[in-house]
């Protein structure tokens, strides 16, 4: 596809990443020279200086010959204005702006062609808030991803002693946890040099300690599935966020009715206006997060989750550190820097989130061709898991009417789940966890493990149809 980005700040930088390596044709349009320089000279991508909201730059970029204008200006205004000229000037087909204020949701009349021409809306505060109140929801998950409308879920859990699938190999499931249909799709274990690799996934595959577990389960199981790999945690009752900025303030404002919320923000303006938008119980306090008299102060010891949600990488590295060693039960912080992520992930810090893979999955749900309904980015963008519609018959698809072990899958990629529609009496829908002779229907919803994403290509060639099958 021809793709225009509009701004090379973190997320845009983050969403030409992705796309380049599914060889795309990229093309960056942003103000500053010298960060478009450092983008081509490691990415394979061209670059546009100048303001997106002109239709001369716009043209320049090659909008005419676009298939697909992704706005990450830093400004709502911004991306608002130039989904407008794309729509109305050069009829790009489909355009998708990043925007933090609520007063724009996605499908709203103000989206819509005749209005702001934007289709879709991304708001990577939005979906960090999301993904943290999965967290808060199944404080034993590393992450919690829902697919089909909520009915699957893949879950990252790190197995330790004592659940009763540690130490014993994937056949004996049935036993150890009767009546819980589940798939692992993927096991990442540490070797002696701290370097992570993928562990075979198949019957005889014994969970070790330590293990990051990846498991595709109805939603409706999952609390059980984690029992099965670790011992329950307690609720999250008492949570810190460290930074009152969009994130923190979504966040507080979300959870404060089930949790008891402490805030500390740094600027003092900042902290009165929290105090006018949190509720009485709420606490909000001007500090710094890294300061340990201060944590100690507020007990940062019974705090049941930290959070490190300032726009300060190395602020949100170092408060978790300190909390954690304080006490604290678990740690998140937020971290733009991808090599950041990757070096803490794991270590004293139990989670590293960073916005923008957040939103990368969004994103690549309308860049993914066939029928692609959800795709989540796994492991800081290395591996990969989609929701394919299965469409079409035995002649016109490859997937349709054929068992799961006819399908020519790529070495490591999995069919975890499907979620199949019923019509009897009613409408209905149920979870399949497949095995080697389930035979796939027309309209199943097709969860798929795709370890590398340079195999999601052959994912999506796949899934895609034969002209003699008509929608």
């Amino acid at each position: 596809m021809n793709i225009i980005i509009l701004g090379a700040g973190r997320v845009g930088e983050s969403v030409a990443e992705n796309l380049v390596s599914e060889k795309n044709d990229i093309t960056v349009i942003d103000t500053n020279p010298q960060r478009l320089a450092e983008l081509q000279d490691r990415l394979d991508l061209r670059g546009v200086t100048g303001n997106g909201i002109q239709p001369s730059v716009l043209e320049a970029a090659g909008a005419r010959d676009a298939d697909m204008l992704i706005a990450c200006a830093p400004l709502d205004e911004t991306n608002l204005v130039v989904c407008k000229v794309a729509h109305d000037v050069f009829n790009i087909p489909t355009t998708i702006a990043r925007i933090r204020s609520p007063e724009y949701p996605d499908g709203s009349p103000l989206m819509a062609r005749e209005a702001f021409a934007v289709d879709h809306v991304i708001c990577p505060e939005e979906s960090v808030t999301s993904y943290i109140r999965k967290l808060i929801e199944y404080p034993e998950a590393l992450q919690v991803l829902e697919f089909a409308d909520g009915e699957v879920s893949l879950i990252a859990v790190r197995a330790v002693s004592g659940g009763p699938m540690v130490r014993h190999v994937i056949s004996e499931l049935p036993e150890l946890v009767p009546n819980v249909e589940m798939r692992f799709v993927a096991i990442y274990r540490t070797d002696e040099l701290g370097l992570d690799y993928q562990v075979v996934c198949d019957g005889t595959t014994r969970i070790e300690p330590g293990d990051e577990v990846f498991v595709l389960a109805a939603t409706r199981d999952i609390r059980r599935v984690l029992d099965a790999l670790r011992r329950r945690d307690q609720p999250v009752r008492r949570v810190m966020i460290a930074g009152g900025g969009k994130v923190g303030l979504r966040l507080a404002r979300e959870v404060q009715a089930s949790c008891r919320v402490k805030v500390i923000e740094a600027s003092a303006p900042r902290c009165e206006y929290l105090t006018t938008q949190l509720q009485s119980g709420s606490l909000v306090l001007h500090g710094d997060s890294t300061d340990e008299d201060l944590l100690e102060e507020e007990n940062v010891q019974d705090t049941d989750l930290f959070l490190a949600l300032t726009s300060d990488d190395e602020d949100n590295i170092m408060a978790c550190l300190l909390a954690k060693r304080m006490g604290a039960r678990r740690v998140l912080a937020l971290i733009n820097r991808r090599a950041y992520a990757d070096l803490v992930q794991g270590t004293q810090i139990d989670i590293a989130l960073s916005p923008a893979q957040t939103v990368i999955g969004e994103l690549l749900a309308h860049v993914r061709r066939g029928d692609v309904e959800a795709v989540y980015s796994l492991r800081r963008g290395a591996a990969e898991a989609l929701e394919a519609v299965a469409h079409g018959d035995r002649k016109s698809s490859r997937v349709v009417g054929r068992r799961i072990d006819e399908l020519p899958l790529p070495a490591g990629a999995q069919i975890g789940a499907i979620v199949r529609t019923f019509n009897d009496t009613e409408v209905y829908r149920r979870v399949i966890i497949p095995h080697h002779d389930t035979v796939i229907e027309r309209d199943d919803h097709v969860i798929v493990f795709v370890p590398h994403k340079r195999l999601v290509r052959e994912i999506e060639k796949l899934f895609q149809v034969g002209a003699t099958f008509l929608f």
